[in-house]
């Protein structure tokens, strides 16, 4: 092993935004909050939220606009998942699969409530 995992960061265009929505959909707090620098963490991990002035937003499914990275959400009910993170501010996106539904947040990033049948 040469490191550890440390943060997972995502390029945005409203760090405090983006960290507030994920907040509320992986329950961790926000640890860290300056204008172009916000971090969520717990038990399970770091996620930043890095401030990207310009940023290119991924579009689902155009290969043009790729997705460049996506969380995977483990959830127990999808329906009530889905009309939390909707609420939260998420869209639905066209795709999803026997155990899966793809969804964008708030920065257009997608990301999947995924469920065990």
């Amino acid at each position: 092993m040469i490191g550890r995992l440390y943060n997972v960061v995502i390029d945005c265009p409203d760090p405090r935004g983006l960290a507030g929505f994920y907040s509320e959909l992986l329950g961790m707090p926000i640890v860290s909050d300056s204008e172009d620098w916000v971090v969520i963490s717990d038990a399970s991990g770091r996620v930043g939220f890095q401030q990207a002035p310009g940023l290119r937003e991924p579009r689902w499914p155009d290969p043009e606009r790729p997705q460049q990275l996506h969380f995977d959400v483990m959830v127990d009910d999808v329906d009530a998942a889905e009309a939390k993170v909707l609420a939260l501010g998420a869209k639905r996106l066209p795709g999803e699969g026997e155990d899966f539904r793809v969804y964008a947040d708030p920065a257009n990033h997608p990301f999947c409530l995924v469920w065990k049948n």
